[in-house]
């Protein structure tokens, strides 16, 4: 499971000109499942990003975690995280999960964020989506559970 983390001031989802999802301060997580993840990549990559410390304390140094600044996340599925374009011009998405066993694991990813008492709004699973926001920072980090050290 990959997730790209932007620490946001705000951060909206919009689909046919509705906004279907929005938050104010906290995260805008990006969201990739590969074909082979399981529960545990789901449970690794929501205690990870949840526990993050990259919001600033009293002295302006990243040590805050998002629910210590009582922040709120917005979750986007994104299979194109699986691209691979390393031959040819074309990405091939092999590595990505089917759409039905990706939404699973995208629902499931977003109720352990909820379970920890974090505020979440979501896109739409397979729509076209309009992304928007504002990153603070910027800061912007790459977490995957394939890549344990």
């Amino acid at each position: 499971m990959r997730a790209v983390v932007q620490r946001v001031s705000s951060a909206s989802v919009t689909v046919d000109g509705e906004v279907v999802g929005a938050i104010g301060q906290g995260l805008c997580v990006l969201l990739g499942v590969a074909a082979d993840d399981t529960h545990a990549d789901v449970d690794y990559t929501a205690n990870k990003v949840i526990g993050l410390r990259i919001f600033p304390d009293d002295d302006g140094k990243m040590n805050r975690s998002l629910a210590e600044i009582g922040g709120a996340m917005l979750v986007v599925s994104q299979f194109t995280l699986y691209g691979d374009a390393r031959k040819g011009r074309r990405p091939s998405f092999i590595a990505a999960a089917p759409p039905e066993r990706a939404d699973e694991l995208y629902r499931t990813f977003v109720a352990a964020v909820r379970e920890q008492g974090i505020a979440v709004e979501t896109g739409r699973f397979q729509a076209k989506m309009d992304v928007a926001l504002v990153n603070d920072g910027p800061v912007t980090l790459l977490v995957d559970s394939h890549k344990l050290f």
